[in-house]
């Protein structure tokens, strides 16, 4: 989403390794007992760092739905959830001082001022009382954020790399796929729901899950479009399309006669555009952001046409990039001393809501 209170946490954004992580928490959870934490406010540990309940409610409070109101589990298995990804962005914190990685003043400033541009200032700061939280809760969240994406851009997506010997073999392998029997059009989308994702695979890990928060996102992104960012990255960092957000949202060549069998305004998106252009289409709340690559007559493409080398670098970039982010934070999971006290009080209440304050279980 497209600003601070209703986008989830960006330390929420490594989610390939995400569902990985907390079946390992859980896990140990089963274990053997660890001495238990100095306060019941302690719900985990990360090397002898604490992450206590107030630091899960107040991310809870930035991307928590306010209607209709979640069932205590479904709230305590959010939470639950969270504190997993908590437990990983402390862990690349951690890192971060280690390699000397800082986040400038500047650029706090201009991260918090391109989260909440879309929203009127009077309006953020209606739902920030309304959530109860503060600037300067938003501004902490931010830098820890930002300081977690830098450790993953250096030590991730930095060292990703496609050869030109990679992007032939490719080619010649699959070489079927660039055989056009019929004219095609080379399509990329950028996909925004008002509804949460049960899967969600784009780098931000950022999804709206309002109308309004869907209509602010689709024109956040074609603001940053409009302003010169590479379609492939925005789909990459935004797109709620599971399966082409990591191809930078590219669906291939898509054959005249399937095209002709989707929804009209899709269609015409496509059709009616010229190469480079983006088109907004819009149904039911959800929108897609249609850039056409590419028109191709029928016949064998090779790797000298436009378009064709760039597609296969991007889609192999991609699934590398995700498949090193999961093996890069589940490696630095394991390698954490990590006791999750929460998970292990939901494992011996034997899934109910254990009671983590008096008269207040599991909120």
């Amino acid at each position: 989403m497209s600003v601070p209170i209703h986008s989830k946490s960006k330390a929420l954004r490594q989610s390939g390794a995400i569902a990985v992580l907390l079946g390992v928490s859980l896990a140990a959870a089963c274990g053997s007992k660890p001495a238990g934490p100095s306060s019941p406010d302690v719900w985990a540990t990360v090397d002898g760092r604490e992450i206590r309940r107030e630091d899960v409610e107040k991310v809870y409070r930035r991307v928590a739905q306010t209607s209709p109101a979640p069932s205590e589990e479904e709230a305590l298995t959010a939470k639950l959830s969270l504190l997993n990804e908590l437990i990983v962005q402390d862990i690349l914190i951690a890192r971060a001082a280690n390699l000397k990685i800082d986040v400038s003043d500047a650029e706090l400033e201009t991260a918090f001022t391109d989260r909440k541009k879309n929203l009127p200032d009077d309006a953020f700061q209606k739902e920030l009382a309304t959530r109860g939280l503060s600037g300067d809760d938003m501004k902490a969240a931010l830098r820890r954020e930002l300081l977690a994406d830098k450790v993953v851009e250096r030590e991730v997506t930095s060292k990703v790399a496609v050869s030109d010997q990679e992007i032939t073999d490719y080619y010649n392998a699959n070489r079927a796929q660039f055989n056009l029997a019929e004219p095609a059009y080379r399509i990329a989308q950028i996909v925004v729901t008002p509804v949460r994702e049960a899967e969600l695979n784009n780098r931000q890990q950022d999804d709206a899950v309002t109308p309004e928060a869907a209509a602010r996102k689709a024109a956040m992104l074609m603001e940053r479009l409009k302003g010169g960012a590479p379609f492939s990255q925005v789909a990459m960092d935004y797109s709620e399309d599971a399966q082409s957000a990591p191809n930078g949202g590219d669906l291939g060549f898509v054959p005249l006669s399937a095209l002709k069998q989707a929804p009209p305004p899709l269609r015409d998106a496509a059709l009616k555009s010229q190469p480079g252009m983006v088109s907004q289409v819009s149904a039911g709340g959800a929108h897609t952001l249609v850039l056409l690559i590419a028109k191709e007559e029928a016949g064998q493409r090779d790797l000298g046409m436009p378009g064709v080398k760039d597609g296969i670098a991007t889609s192999i970039r991609g699934k590398r990039e995700q498949l090193l982010r999961t093996a890069y934070l589940s490696a630095a999971r394991s390698d954490a001393a990590v006791v999750n006290y929460l998970a292990r009080r939901i494992v011996e209440a034997q899934g109910k809501a254990p009671s983590l304050m008096p008269g207040a279980p599991g909120k």
